[in-house]
């Protein structure tokens, strides 16, 4: 469940503030769990034990709201995944960017250029032969991997901040919302607190896909009672994590901590270099995931 908008979370937090941050990114897990709950129990139906499969989030609208909602939240699904799948294209070019700019920094290189667009068209080329491979969300390997890089460059993020912190022994930020810079346009600010809380709302968001999680398990225990223990266990952990980064993040950059907080750190090069890499890694499979679902479901 751990992604990268986990290194959204403190520039999301700079924009709430020290009140309204923390509210928020608390609030969120509980309103993730309790629409968590709720699905689980949509798997079967009309019993959540003995009922007919519901194996995917179409399939349980269908289920229990009828045709007539089935192209309206089909509409909203598809639209959350096709942003996310370029949320991805487009993060992944900055960490490529970010790891050929330092290497070419400490080459002592005349110019230091990076082509976004190519980097763009090169994962989307990567994804394309991936596709190609089928049952790959069945190789177990690339899901461990997957997992290990989503550790690492969090770990990476967190640790770097905690260094950084330490450095000035003071929490930095405001208690006010949207208190970034005097020479911002309200409408501005007031753009950047909701894209704050639309940051947070994506990091814990795994509900989308959940069912089709579900449908991976086997009974005996009843699916919806094992997928609610998962859920808890997962977004209670995500949420410490999370938070952790979120807070640490904005104490040590305050009000002028950066959307992706890998990109504020220089040094070591190295470390920095390893976090950037294990996202290229871990949104090269995520991206398979996502767009999995969106073609089955198509």
């Amino acid at each position: 469940m751990v992604g990268t908008g986990i290194l959204a979370l403190p520039w999301s937090i700079s924009q709430l503030g020290w009140i309204v941050g923390p509210v928020a990114i608390l609030a969120f897990p509980v309103i993730t769990y309790y629409y968590a709950m709720l699905l689980c129990d949509c798997y079967r139906t009309p019993d959540p034990i003995k009922g007919r499969r519901n194996r995917t989030y179409m399939d349980a609208v269908r289920a229990f709201l009828g045709e007539r909602n089935v192209v309206i939240c089909g509409v909203l699904q598809y639209a959350a995944l096709w942003g996310t799948m370029i949320g991805y294209t487009i993060t992944t070019a900055i960490s490529i960017a970010s790891v050929k700019r330092s290497i070419c920094f400490h080459r002592h290189d005349a110019r230091c250029d990076v082509q976004g667009n190519i980097y763009m068209m090169a994962f989307g080329a990567m994804e394309i032969v991936l596709s190609q491979f089928p049952n790959l969300e069945k190789v177990t390997i690339l899901s461990v991997i997957a997992t290990a890089t989503s550790f690492i460059y969090s770990l990476v993020a967190l640790g770097l901040s905690v260094a950084k912190l330490s450095t000035h022994h003071e929490l930095r930020g405001s208690t006010l919302v949207a208190n970034v810079g005097e020479d911002i346009a309200s409408l501005t600010k007031v753009w950047h607190v909701f894209q704050a809380l639309g940051n947070i709302a994506f990091a814990y968001t795994y509900s989308w896909l959940l069912l089709e999680i579900q449908d991976t398990l086997k009974s005996p225990p009843p699916e919806n009672q094992v997928m609610k223990k998962v859920s808890l266990y997962t977004i209670a952990g995500t949420s410490i994590f999370y938070s952790s980064l979120g807070f640490i993040g904005y104490a040590a950059f305050g009000s002028h901590a950066p959307g992706n907080v890998l990109t504020g750190f220089g040094e070591p090069f190295w470390l920095v270099d390893i976090g950037h890499i294990s996202v290229i890694i871990h949104l090269i499979g995520a991206y398979q995931v996502l767009s999995l679902a969106l073609c089955v479901s198509i």
